[in-house]
């Protein structure tokens, strides 16, 4: 009988995270944003969370894919943790193995740190709804409980079929006799390997080159929060599905330094009324008023930014005394160069847009909000979706996310009136 391992006290753990940049079924897939979030983003994030992880490696041949992996440890507070390795092109194309990456980025970790890892792990960005708990189960399994390696999977109950034909002039079926159709409770329980979250004892791994060997922990996940993205439909139905499946998915005022509003669509329901002069005139909402208000008292950086030359948005800042910039080509361009003067993190920000020329922007701030009335390619790229919709109050919720429901302790003071 083979002796139990007796676990490390305080295991080194590392997530190693592979990102290349080139990617046939999606171009720039680790960098696509899910919930707002880059993929590789949403990665280095769950791993940081976990807490059997001591550090996270991102291996990747290219540089924006490494700063969206930096900016993610920085806005966590964990820059510390987050390290990025240069992957060489010998192991950067459509053939290199994720065992290859997962070697390298070890060596380079160890090398760096001049520490050895004890346990080594696998996770990937095409699986955007891994959590916290799928890697700390995975970690445990090999690092206290005696496993040589671990992998997520979810239960499954799909009929598998086979077709044999150009061999054997039929179809079969994989998991089950075709000729037997038994109840679904009284099959064997089949698990399906996820792809998200895998582990490796580390002196093992490097002795077989391969992230299964020895006796393999499967450690059981849900399943509806099963899905690698593959292709551009994967990645279609990930958009779809964060909304319901992230925690938590609304900022709170300790996330936020600033908010950046676009105008027209946004803070108006984007109809225009033109009179017999040719003056545009547009209705916003009181509530939107007060809630802007309330951001205001509460120390947070505004901004109004809006492609239009429009005299009522300048009137419409002036009135809200928050500082406009409009007539705008570019929004990303004018949001960096507004973070930079004002000495504020970009990934503090949280920007409010309703169409496709908010998304520069979007991809730039660090909570693209859109209002529900938006354009279905901004929903689908923003962090947060409001309920309501631009220039019906969608302001004043988000003010409520922030300061809390009722704005109470936030709201300017009314003046008293009298009448005579």
């Amino acid at each position: 009988m083979t002796p139990t391992p007796i676990p490390t006290p305080n295991p080194t753990v590392l997530a190693v995270i592979p990102a290349r940049g080139g990617s046939k079924g999606v171009p720039a897939k680790n960098l696509a944003q899910v919930g707002g979030i880059p993929l590789v983003a949403r990665a280095v994030r769950a791993c940081l969370a976990a807490r059997e992880v001591t550090d996270v490696v991102v291996t990747t041949d290219d540089a924006a894919i490494a700063d969206a992996a930096r900016a993610a440890g920085d806005a966590l507070g964990a820059a510390e943790r987050v390290h990025c390795v240069q992957r060489p092109q010998a192991i950067a194309g459509d053939t290199a193995t994720s065992e290859a990456a997962v070697l390298h980025a070890l060596d380079a970790y160890e090398a760096m740190h001049e520490r050895t890892a004890d346990v080594v792990l696998l996770v990937q960005c095409t699986s955007p709804f891994v959590t916290r708990e799928d890697i700390d189960g995975v970690a445990a399994a090999v690092a206290r409980d005696g496993a040589d390696t671990a992998v997520t999977v979810a239960p499954f109950h799909g009929f598998i079929w086979r077709d044999g034909s150009a061999v054997e002039d039929d179809t079969y079926g994989v998991n089950h006799d075709k000729a037997v159709r038994p109840r679904r409770q009284d099959r064997p329980q089949d698990l399906l390997e996820t792809g998200a979250a895998y582990a490796m004892d580390v002196a093992g791994f490097r002795t077989h080159r391969h992230r299964f060997f020895g006796h393999t922990a499967l450690i059981t996940t849900d399943p509806a929060r099963v899905l690698e993205i593959d292709d551009p439909h994967d990645l279609a139905r990930a958009r779809a599905l964060a909304p319901l499946l992230d925690p938590s998915p609304l900022p709170a005022r300790e996330d936020i330094d600033a908010v950046v509003l676009d105008f027209d669509g946004t803070q108006t329901d984007d109809r225009v009324l033109i009179d017999s002069d040719g003056r545009e005139i547009v209705a916003v909402h009181r509530g939107d008023g007060l809630g802007i208000a309330a951001l205001r008292k509460a120390g947070l950086d505004l901004l109004i930014l809006s492609t239009e030359q429009n005299p009522v948005v300048a009137a419409r800042a002036h009135k809200l005394k928050v500082p406009v910039l409009h007539g705008i080509d570019r929004k990303d361009l004018a949001l960096k160069q507004w973070c930079d003067e004002h000495g504020i993190a970009p990934e503090r920000v949280l920007y409010v847009g309703n169409d496709v020329n908010d998304l520069p922007c979007f991809a730039l701030a660090g909570w693209p909000v859109a209002v529900a009335s938006a354009h279905d390619s901004v929903r689908a790229a923003a962090r947060a979706v409001t309920t309501t919709p631009g220039g019906f109050g969608a302001i004043r919720e988000i003010a409520a996310w922030l300061l809390g429901p009722t704005l109470t302790s936030h709201l300017p003071t009314p003046t008293d009136s009298t009448t005579k």
